[in-house]
């Protein structure tokens, strides 16, 4: 058989939804993330799917998803722009769900009695701090504050993501708007999703045309989520391309 691939393989084709979420349009929201430099580049699309998913087949998914011309057709007019990608894809945890995944961080130093962040020093980064250090520095001596494991879920990814911001991110003192985003947005993606899957998708991946998604090179802040639901079949992609955000609301 042509390829190698098996009559019985799984396919899957999507439809975009008319579904808006409250983050999208919540002024208070936007105002931070135009200040995170990641307005107008953080997206969310939800979509409707036609066949079972299982999440064994959560490769095949994903690159159904990124090959199908409807997928590629609401992409192309999303404000973030991204091209036609072939994913590497990786399943994302998803087990905690409670804002208590964060209490440690507020006892170990890196946070004033008041909530705001301590100030440290960095050889390049002459405005860094220890939240900023525990997030992305190994040897940080807070980095495992947060287990390893705990660090892999999707909850506290979000909430990574969301305090690195983009290219031209005017970083909070204190942590409250970093957690009160994070719970809105988290919320808001997996309101009603009784059961779920997260997928995600790899942040460099090309196919053999050199097109990529989410983004053209290796960055940590270009990233894309899909959240599958497979009860309602619908899945919501959330995606951030890393660069310079809009400076309006």
């Amino acid at each position: 058989m042509a390829g190698g691939e098996s009559a019985f393989e799984q396919t899957f084709s999507f439809s975009p939804l008319p579904k808006s979420f409250c983050f999208q349009e919540d002024k208070n929201t936007l105002t931070l993330l135009m200040k995170w430099s990641m307005l107008g580049r953080l997206s969310a699309q939800t979509y409707s799917f036609d066949s079972n998913f299982h999440p064994y087949s959560y490769e095949t998914f994903a690159l159904c998803f990124f090959k199908d011309p409807q997928v590629i057709a609401s992409l192309s007019n999303m404000e973030a722009g991204v091209c036609m990608p072939l994913g590497i894809t990786e399943l994302v945890p998803c087990t905690k769900i409670s804002m208590e995944l964060f209490d440690p961080i507020y006892s170990c130093g890196i946070l004033r009695p008041s909530g705001h962040v301590v100030k440290c020093f960095h050889d390049v980064y002459p405005d860094y701090d220890e939240l900023r250090q525990m997030l992305q520095e190994e040897d940080s001596e807070h980095y495992y504050v947060v287990g390893k494991m705990e660090r892999k879920e999707f909850l506290f990814r979000l909430f990574k993501h969301l305090c690195l911001g983009g290219a031209l991110c005017q970083y909070e003192d204190t942590i409250d708007p970093y957690i009160s985003t994070t719970k809105k947005i988290y919320k808001d993606l997996i309101r009603k999703i009784e059961l779920f899957s997260m997928i995600l998708v790899s942040r460099y991946s090309k196919d053999e045309s050199g097109q990529c998604f989410p983004g053209t090179r290796e960055e940590e802040q270009t990233f894309a989520y899909l959240i599958v639901d497979p009860v309602k079949r619908n899945v919501t992609l959330l995606f951030h391309i890393y660069g310079v955000g809009k400076m309006t609301l």
